[in-house]
């Protein structure tokens, strides 16, 4: 090759994989049961023993959860269908025509739950088959987690293992502190402030993990420490207007704290009479954001004494949001693909 000369990227489609935790198909008692059987049999989510695990799971767990959750997912439930599913196919279709006009060539963007359907694995062969021969795993997870990053990784070394002419792949591992990442949260918020008016308090719930994980080095809370630190630093925050707390605990293991429903309770009793809450953590609207704080958080907070409650919006389809996801897989997609020149 000539010195100076970029070398040609390989022949075939590129293809980007865009990765979600997953949703029943329905907001009914069946289809929960399906769904949580599923994501609570991942030894990344439940890290006991078998032994242990199964009979709770199957004898306990199985048999009470389904109802109760299917209750709440029908109080967010839209009429096409399940919110972070409806978000992610959306993401991937707008990501995929930007990249298309950017990049002048292409881009195959497809989509999958890691827990329900479309699975990993069979997007993944749906592409090899479509003829993509490099495909980008993006899971749309900011911050690393084992529970929920890696994961997905298990999952795509289960389907290539079926595979006879296994694609190239690469893999996003996390985008806690990416530039555009935190520049559509900023965003998003200060349109949020410009139509309501700024809170008193900018409270940021993350997705909680059990502490035993992160006692065990997994980077998860720091990067969600980073995160809420760069997103104050770039809307000017001082420390005593904003703070950050973690969400969605489950079963009786100690998790990372504050807990978000305590958080706004004690905000409340200390006198804070208006808070607005951001999820960075999730880029799509869900059963955590739109139940537990949009519906439930607020309750806590105004029975305790709050006044106005706020609960954002994920980044959605917004066009920072959008621009920002296309720059990572851009940037990931290095070598095998580039911008043509002008």
């Amino acid at each position: 090759m000539a010195a100076g000369r970029a070398e040609a990227p390989p022949d075939g489609v590129p293809g980007v994989l865009l990765v979600n935790l997953g949703t029943p198909e329905a907001p009914t008692a069946a289809a929960v049961r399906r769904y949580l059987a599923e994501f609570l049999s991942d030894p990344r989510v439940v890290e006991l023993p078998r032994l242990v695990w199964w009979p709770i799971l199957h004898g306990i767990v199985l048999r009470t959860r389904p109802a109760r959750s299917a209750r709440r997912y029908a109080r967010i439930w839209d009429r096409d269908g399940s919110p972070l599913r409806l978000h992610t196919e959306r993401q991937a279709r707008l990501a995929a025509g930007y990249l298309g006009e950017r990049l002048r060539r292409p881009i195959r963007v497809e989509f999958a739950m890691r827990y329900g359907a479309p699975s990993v694995g069979a997007q993944i062969e749906r592409m090899a088959q479509a003829g993509v021969t490099r495909i980008l795993v993006v899971p749309l997870y900011p911050q690393y987690c084992a529970s929920a990053t890696a994961s997905v990784l298990d999952s795509v070394a289960r389907c290539v293992q079926r595979m006879r002419d296994v694609p190239a792949l690469r893999w996003v591992k996390d985008f806690h502190a990416d530039p555009g990442y935190i520049g559509s949260l900023a965003a998003l918020v200060r349109e949020h402030w410009a139509r309501e008016g700024r809170p008193e308090r900018l409270l940021m719930s993350f997705h909680g993990v059990p502490r035993r994980g992160v006692d065990r080095g997994d980077p998860y809370a720091a990067q969600c420490r980073t995160t809420a630190q760069r997103l104050a630093a770039e809307l000017g925050l001082e420390e005593n207007q904003w703070q950050m707390s973690f969400q969605s605990r489950f079963g009786s293991a100690r998790w990372l704290e504050p807990q978000t429903a305590d958080a706004l309770v004690a905000l409340a009793r200390a006198g804070v009479r208006k808070v607005a809450v951001l999820c960075p953590g999730f880029v799509s609207d869900c059963l955590e954001t739109l139940e537990e704080i949009g519906i439930d958080g607020k309750a806590e907070f105004l029975r305790a004494g709050g006044a106005e409650f706020s609960a954002l919006p994920c980044l959605n389809e917004t066009d920072p949001w959008i621009r920002a996801l296309c720059g990572l897989v851009e940037a990931n997609l290095a070598g095998w693909v580039s911008a043509p020149p002008g």
